[in-house]
């Protein structure tokens, strides 16, 4: 009883590793960046900080963000090689970069 219906059949292959989507990091590490960029920093508690911000809007500069990276390592218990930590230019992509190396971690 097919009704005029054709049958469909799916196969499932692999991605190409060029095509593969990264996800964001999640929220809570973040928000952890944020509090540890914060505290890098000095900046007051109202300066709103996103994962977009850029370390150079936020006033930082090169020995400030290298002071930033070594905060994120101790407070992830990671440790960012030189250049990983050259890439980092937003909040977001530090977080992207901890979950990375959390994840290696843990493997």
């Amino acid at each position: 009883m097919n009704q005029g219906r054709s049958t469909l059949s799916f196969t499932m292959r692999p991605m190409p590793a060029r095509l593969q989507i990264c996800c964001a990091a999640k929220k809570e590490t973040v928000d952890k960046v944020c509090e540890v960029v914060k505290r890098q920093l000095a900046l007051d508690n109202d300066k709103p900080i996103t994962g977009e911000s850029t370390f150079l809007d936020l006033g930082a500069d090169s020995l400030d963000t290298v002071e930033i990276v070594m905060g994120l390592e101790e407070e992830f218990g990671i440790t960012v090689e030189e250049d990983n930590a050259q890439s980092i230019t937003t909040v977001q992509d530090a977080a992207e970069l901890i979950e990375k190396l959390c994840s290696e971690k843990s493997a």
